[in-house]
Order: C-alpha cells, then structure tokens, then sequence
C-alpha cells in the first residue's frame, strides 16, 4: 500500500505516490481543471489513481499563510480534503506546505528548466515534496517510537 501526496491549486493538482516501502515520493502527473469549481474529473482522476497504485491514504498541502494562520487557499484545501474523505473513504492529511512551490521553483530553476517546462512540472515537484516531508516525519516517528521502547 502507498500514500498519495496532492499539491491543490486553482486549476491544478500535483501528484506524487510513494513507493512501497513509503520511503520516498515520485511524481506522478497534474492534473488540470478548466475551473476552481470544477472538482467532479479532479476527483475521478485521483480516483483511478488510487486504484492504480493502492493508496491507502493521501496527504494534501495544507497552505497555511506564513504567520500560521488560516486563509482563504487553506480554507479551499480543507473543503477540498472533506470532498477526498467522502468520495474515497480514506483518510487525509492535511500537510503545512508553506514554501513548498517556491522551492519547487528554486530546484527548477537550478536546473534550468525552460518557463514552458517548468509551468508543467511545477505542481508536480511540489506534491513531491509535500509527500517526502510527511513519509520523513513518518520515518522519524518510528525511529523515535524505536528508541522509546529500548
């Protein structure tokens, strides 16, 4: 079983799985919407995917204003989690992803990555490390809980 990790904008949705043994995250595609509103494809395509690769729970960015408070990106993530949660049955965790997109431009551009190209990967690369910051967090809990018990 896998963990999905989802970067939810206004038009698009990033994607990334992690692997089996929820290690680390790759990239796995975006997902485009004619409209903010427009969530019924959105979600029969996150749908497919969780099929696809097994997931068993997913982790949406959490994009909390810098300040830790809750605005108006944040308040459409959490309607958007309770739309996942309903259709899928599975849990959702919703991530701080605070500068998670403007490192994901920082790695393009180190990269130079072309403008066209990087608009295609952008949200990608931010599902991606979305999804690593919480399989990491995953992976310290156990090595903590470990340590605890010895």
């Amino acid at each position: 079983m896998r963990i999905m990790g989802l970067d939810y904008g206004s038009v698009t949705v990033g994607v990334a799985i992690s692997d089996s043994l929820k290690l680390t995250a790759q990239g796995i595609e975006v997902i485009r919407r004619k409209s903010e509103t427009k969530l019924r494809q959105t979600l029969a395509r996150i749908e497919e995917l969780i099929k696809e690769y097994e997931v068993e729970e997913i982790v949406l960015g959490y994009p909390k204003n810098m300040n830790n408070t809750i605005g108006e990106r944040a308040e459409k993530s959490e309607e958007f989690a309770e739309h996942l949660r309903r259709r899928t049955g599975l849990n959702v965790v919703l991530w701080d992803e605070r500068l998670t997109t403007v490192a994901a431009h920082q790695v393009l551009n180190a990269g130079e990555v072309s403008l066209k190209k990087k608009m295609e990967v952008v949200d990608k690369l931010a599902a991606v490390f979305i999804l690593q910051g919480y399989l990491d967090y995953l992976s310290n809990k156990k090595k903590l809980n470990l340590t605890d018990s010895l």
